[in-house]
């Protein structure tokens, strides 16, 4: 059958109406993201939380927030089914179910600190049109909110399960940290990791490398507030690596890089015999069939064309967007000088895989 007559043969009447839903599904849940980034980050999810049903004034008054955007804002999410509703008093509550994944408490479990993210995509999505047609990328200047969405982002994740939980993944690592060793996180962003890692390994040296300046601007000022001697940041490319190092750590980084094997061959060459690289980056499979039915899997390639692999391409990189996973992650790490890798998950994280890889 040529493509011609592919294109004309009549569409099944039930599967084009179940799809029909779907589209009309996805254009409501866009909306819903939207709103929930917005509940997110007025706090008006932690607001509704510790209130009884309450007018849609109440709660307006007690997050200080103008009352008709709170109102409004309300019936997006009573018709998304995220709030309750009681049409006589016209009251409002969060039941503590939907709270569990909305409110500032839930830490890691917080899904809604995830929407704001789909709003930066939206702030550069001509741009990115822009790109399908000429080709390029967006450059990573195009997203100032990126750092701080970032920091708060991980940030909920380090502070409960960095020290107790990521860090044993190594094994005998806890142990040397509190012996004292040297450690250098690449991308460090704001700084928020190595700074998890000093509070709680004082006898440790920990430096953080990124390009940001404004991010490594913010990790200074952090670790100053919080009075930290053994920690110091650098701005530099990942691909040139000063010192000798114990412990390299490159969370959720490497695979946005523009010279990812650059990088990995740069690690590689700053680790001291005995060293670790460990690694978090994308849990999924660098073959598209295997990330069918992937829980994250829209949003790992949403976030690919609108962020990792955009702004990759744009200063001539690789662009490994969603290419880039456990197969390419190995092939890569073994190219660069690894010869033990072991790739391991962390409860709570779903979307990162831990790579603890040696040399030989």
């Amino acid at each position: 059958m040529s493509n011609s007559a592919a294109r004309q043969v009549a569409p099944d009447p039930a599967k084009q109406e179940a799809f029909a839903a779907e589209v009309v599904d996805v254009l409501n849940k866009a909306a819903l993201a939207l709103l929930t980034s917005v509940g997110h980050q007025t706090g008006l999810f932690d607001t509704l939380a510790g209130l009884p049903p309450s007018t849609s004034a109440d709660i307006a008054k007690a997050a200080d927030l103008d009352e008709r955007y709170v109102r409004e804002w309300l019936g997006g999410m009573v018709v998304g089914g995220f709030v309750e509703y009681e049409p006589e008093g016209r009251t409002y509550a969060l039941p503590p179910e939907h709270a569990a994944s909305l409110t500032t408490e839930a830490g890691p479990d917080n899904l809604a600190g995830m929407m704001p993210f789909v709003a930066l995509m939206g702030e550069v999505e001509q741009q990115v049109v822009h790109c399908f047609r000429n080709g390029g990328g967006v450059p990573y200047a195009a997203y100032p909110r990126f750092q701080t969405l970032q920091a708060e982002e991980t940030g909920r994740l380090y502070d409960l399960a960095l020290v107790d939980t990521i860090v044993p993944l190594v094994p005998g690592l806890t142990e040397r940290l509190r012996d004292g060793i040297d450690v250098l996180d690449v991308g460090t962003g704001e700084g928020h990791a190595p700074r998890v890692l000093a509070q709680a390994f004082p006898a440790s040296r920990f430096h953080g490398l990124d390009r940001s300046e404004t991010g490594i601007e913010a990790a200074r000022t952090e670790a100053a507030r919080s009075g930290l001697t053994n920690v110091q940041y650098t701005v530099a490319d990942s691909t040139d690596i000063s010192g000798e190092y114990d412990l390299i750590t490159a969370f959720d980084v490497i695979h946005d890089l523009a010279r990812p094997t650059e990088t990995l061959s740069a690690i590689a060459g700053a680790l001291r015999d005995g060293g670790t690289f460990l690694m978090g980056d994308i849990a999924a499979s660098s073959r598209l069939e295997k990330n069918i039915g992937h829980p994250f899997g829209p949003v790992l390639y949403g976030f690919s064309v609108f962020y990792c692999m955009t702004t990759s391409l744009s200063t001539g990189g690789a662009g490994l967007g969603t290419v880039w996973g456990e197969e390419t992650a190995t092939r890569m790490l073994e190219e660069a000088g690894f010869t033990v890798i072991d790739i391991k998950s962390v409860e709570g994280d779903p979307i990162n895989a831990y790579y603890v890889a040696t040399k030989g």
